[in-house]
């Protein structure tokens, strides 16, 4: 395990390789919902305006409420990812997530949708003009001095991560893989909870917690929600957790802000393998004390 953590009387520590960089998956998805909420902050983007080319919000899409299917589930895109395909084109990518049609109508039900994060991505480019790499230093690694982040777009740029990715092209990611340290993605989700990035009114939209569930077999959740680009819940005795898991080829993340404890804690893990709970079962420990000397 690899792992750094930081509290809110400014403790530090960690646990494996400092230096090394990590894919980040999903939780991308928390520094997207970030940019976009800092866009609409601008008047740049609107939350509950119905976005153009669909009947959903934009505010459905960062909760995963705007009805629209994942293509992960898709058998056909697994095999052409192991395959060492190239990425599919966007229209392909679309034509085989809605093969089966829609999840469900846009504010009607949770699905959890890499889909529709694609389709923030394409608002924040298309208004800012710019990459979403590019965004993401702009807006958020830049200002917090977090040098190391950035957005692999190249199975090139995996080479310098800590796992061989054996050629895995990141842009099947279509959203977006940003790859970091550790410590980068325990100092921006605490930056972030800390309303270094959002103003307060943005922070309290993103954290708004809606209920999906109680426990889940083989993972530290009592209590499961979602927010805005945030996973949202309670883990037993440690209390409420907010921030991301993510799973990908070869390995797997949890980056949670624990608010509950006497010193608030925010910690990043990062595990080989595929089990998203083993790095949650993880950051829950280090955030019960088991392991911070």
């Amino acid at each position: 395990m690899h792992a750094h953590w930081i509290t809110a009387s400014g403790r530090e520590g960690a646990e494996g390789d400092a230096e090394a960089l990590f894919p980040w998956w999903s939780f991308g998805k928390t520094v997207i919902a970030a940019c976009a909420l800092r866009l609409v902050e601008d008047g740049r983007l609107a939350l509950d305006a119905r976005c153009e080319g669909g009947d959903w919000t934009l505010r459905q899409l960062l909760a995963h409420r705007a009805g629209l299917p994942d293509y992960g589930p898709f058998k056909a895109y697994h095999d052409a990812v192991a395959a060492g395909e190239a990425p599919w084109p966007r229209q392909k990518l679309w034509e085989v997530a809605l093969s089966k049609g829609m999840f469900a109508k846009p504010g009607q039900d949770f699905c959890y949708s890499n889909l529709g994060y694609m389709l923030i991505r394409e608002q924040i480019e298309a208004v800012t003009g710019m990459g979403l790499g590019a965004v993401v230093k702009d807006m958020i690694t830049g200002p917090l001095g977090l040098e190391q982040v950035s957005l692999a777009e190249t199975p090139e740029a995996f080479a310098a991560t800590h796992w061989e990715m054996h050629g895995y092209d990141p842009r099947w990611v279509y959203h977006g893989c940003l790859i970091g340290t550790a410590r980068e993605a325990a100092v921006l989700l605490q930056a972030l909870v800390a309303g270094k990035i959002l103003s307060r009114p943005s922070l309290d939209a993103m954290l708004e917690r809606r209920v999906l569930g109680g426990a889940l077999e083989g993972r530290p959740w009592t209590v499961c929600g979602y927010g805005l680009g945030v996973m949202t819940g309670e883990v037993g005795a440690v209390g409420r957790a907010i921030g991301h898991s993510g799973a990908g080829p070869f390995c797997v993340n949890a980056v949670y802000h624990f608010p509950d404890g006497a010193d608030p804690i925010t910690v990043a893990c990062f595990n080989a393998g595929r089990d998203e709970g083993m790095s949650e079962f993880a950051a829950t420990r280090i955030a019960g004390g088991q392991s911070i000397s």
